[in-house]
């Protein structure tokens, strides 16, 4: 069981890290292995692979991750602007600032590692087996690059909620609406207007017309409680598990893996750097996950 009776990402950051606490003793744990070999091996016989992909995965498309020093939007971080609080405040300053990451994400496009996913899960469900996405990121490159067993645990950039009638709907318009049309400018010295509520996105159900928000999980709120019901069943059934381009600070997807490995299952960890849960994994290939995932992904050389 791994993801039940957890809320609010608040609460899932102390789960995890009295989980990481608990039996920890870096003496007795030998470093990962980063044999490609021993790993194909194993990737090879899997039938059911899950993988987890976090910010350094959209990183290398040129995604901003809004995280860490210099991760600011004017003068906020996310975690000032993904907030109910901080929509309730200023819907017209939050819409601003999804506003802008929404144009930015349609400049990018998806790097090597997502086409490398995608490509694994469409090869892998030809051959009877199944490779299931969950995903920290809201930005939808891997849907772009071909993945089609997506668990947005955090939900998308490109889907909006109203919130009078809890209507949820994909939305790509460019601009969203006319009023935000050249706004969002991330500089901090840029003039902030305040967009009357009434020229924000509305709601285009019969008779409603409500505010919309972004349909993404803001701090303090709770998780879609069927997508982690998805994602335990894939976690628990799962006889391997990828790690890519996650720091394992962003929650609850940090607690996934560590869980996973803690039964036995084979764990790798793709990423620039280790991480605070590195050293509980099989493997950890370190470097940019656009390099390091496609020869781990690749088909079976034959001889």
């Amino acid at each position: 069981m791994i993801v039940r009776q957890l809320t609010t990402r608040t609460q899932i950051k102390s789960q995890l890290d009295a989980s990481l606490r608990k039996g920890w003793n870096s003496h007795t744990m030998a470093r990962p292995s980063s044999d490609l070999a021993a790993f194909r091996e194993i990737f090879l016989k899997a039938s059911k692979i899950a993988i987890i992909t976090g910010a350094g995965v959209s990183a290398e498309s040129g995604v901003p991750t809004f995280r860490g020093a210099g991760g600011y939007w004017r003068k906020w971080q996310a975690q000032d602007l993904a907030t109910p609080e901080a929509f309730s405040r200023n819907p017209s300053r939050v819409w601003e600032f999804y506003h802008y990451r929404r144009e930015v994400m349609l400049t990018k496009k998806p790097n090597p590692a997502h086409l490398a996913i995608a490509e694994c899960e469409e090869r892998l469900g030809r051959q009877g087996r199944e490779v299931t996405l969950i995903t920290q990121n809201i930005d939808e490159l891997h849907r772009r690059a071909g993945s089609k067993n997506i668990l947005e645990i955090h939900g998308s950039l490109f889907k909006t909620r109203c919130i009078s009638c809890g209507h949820e709907a994909a939305n790509y318009n460019s601009p969203i609406c006319s009023a935000l049309e050249g706004k969002g400018a991330p500089d901090p010295d840029t003039h902030e207007v305040q967009i009357p509520v009434k020229d924000l996105p509305r709601c285009d159900q019969a008779g409603c017309s409500g505010l919309l928000r972004p349909a993404v999980v803001w701090f303090g709120e709770a998780l879609d409680s069927d997508i982690l019901s998805r994602a335990e069943k894939v976690l628990d059934g799962c006889d391997l598990c990828l790690v890519v381009g996650t720091s394992s600070v962003v929650y609850p997807a940090a607690m996934f893996a560590p869980q996973v490995a803690a039964r036995g299952v084979p764990v790798a960890e793709f990423n620039m750097e280790d991480t605070p849960a590195t050293m509980r994994f099989r493997f950890h290939f370190q470097g940019p996950c656009g390099s390091t995932l496609p020869p781990a992904l690749s088909p079976q050389k034959q001889p």
